[in-house]
């Protein structure tokens, strides 16, 4: 019997990872595979999922649709090699991926045999705006999409909601659209209480050029962070970015990891596990449009927060 795939995509910063996340710490007896791809040479995401399960495999530093295939491919059958073998498999995309030429290569007759592409789930940010669909990146996320979960509706204003679900539908696609508060999707919609069935037929389209339009840029320090410096460098950084994300210590909470995310304008931080041993004590990824910013401009803002 084909081992199913849920497909998670969604552009940066949507809440991709919070989602996978919450069906792993809620798998209630299902032995789940992620398979975790991080635009970027330090793979932040991993980190986050990993004390979830046991189950986490890292594709790091390119994105799944161009540079990766032949490690996904490579990944999916170590995984379909397990005893026991995963009973479903979640693969979260980067950001930047264009997940329809991910479909394309689940399709293959030969990896429909062992594992079946069974849901793609679009996470949205309920801030997103109308506008975001003139970007070819966005479509293509959306359109593919079985289900879309709007995500982040605790930070958005009141008719942001009912604005998205809008713009969703004047894009006439046939995807449910539900809520996921802090993550929570409803397992019934995205785990089959059957998989003995024909794979749903998908048409992900012609494939296109791989266009490149961001790049990561990393900094790591063994030293504690100023949390006030940081707050100065984020601000400066924040007109050239497209997303950020990191773990690190600071010299107001010795000791303690905190975790902190960028997007869509917005940075949080929110305490994280307890430092991983053998890893820089900070390390932060930065995503941008190509040109944008600079490896210098980066390390001169953020040498700054270092604490003295």
């Amino acid at each position: 019997m084909p081992v199913p795939i849920l497909l998670v995509t969604g552009f940066l910063g949507a809440g991709k990872t919070t989602v996978v996340n919450h069906l792993l710490a809620n798998a209630a007896g299902r032995r789940i595979a992620a398979i975790v791809n991080d635009f970027g040479a330090i793979n932040i995401d991993a980190e986050l999922i990993a004390g979830a399960s046991d189950g986490v495999v890292s594709l790091a530093n390119g994105c799944i649709c161009c540079s990766l295939e032949g490690d996904l491919l490579r990944t999916l059958s170590t995984l379909l090699r397990r005893d026991p073998k995963p009973e479903y498999i979640v693969i979260e995309t980067s950001g930047v991926a264009d997940p329809s030429d991910i479909v394309r290569n689940l399709m293959d007759p030969v990896i429909l045999r062992e594992a079946l592409l069974e849901t793609v789930l679009c996470v949205m940010d309920a801030a997103t705006p109308a506008s975001a669909f003139d970007d070819a990146l966005h479509r293509s996320q959306l359109r593919v999409a079985d289900i879309v979960a709007l995500s982040k509706l605790d930070l958005a204003d009141e008719g942001a909601g009912v604005r998205i679900r809008e713009a969703i539908r004047a894009q006439r696609v046939p995807a449910e659209v539900v809520d996921a508060q802090h993550g929570e999707i409803p397992s019934a919609l995205l785990f089959p209480a059957t998989i003995d069935r024909a794979p749903t037929p998908r048409e992900p389209g012609p494939k296109r050029p791989a266009e490149e339009r961001f790049e990561t840029l990393s900094w790591t320090s063994d030293q504690p962070l100023s949390l006030p410096r940081l707050q100065q460098a984020i601000g400066r950084l924040a007109p050239k970015l497209a997303r950020a994300k990191g773990l690190f210590e600071t010299i107001e909470q010795p000791g303690r990891q905190m975790v902190f995310q960028f997007a869509a304008g917005r940075a949080t931080l929110a305490p994280g596990e307890a430092p991983a041993s053998g890893v820089p004590r900070s390390r932060i990824v930065f995503i941008a449009e190509l040109g944008v910013l600079s490896k210098a401009e980066l390390d001169g803002i953020m040498e700054a927060c270092v604490a003295e």
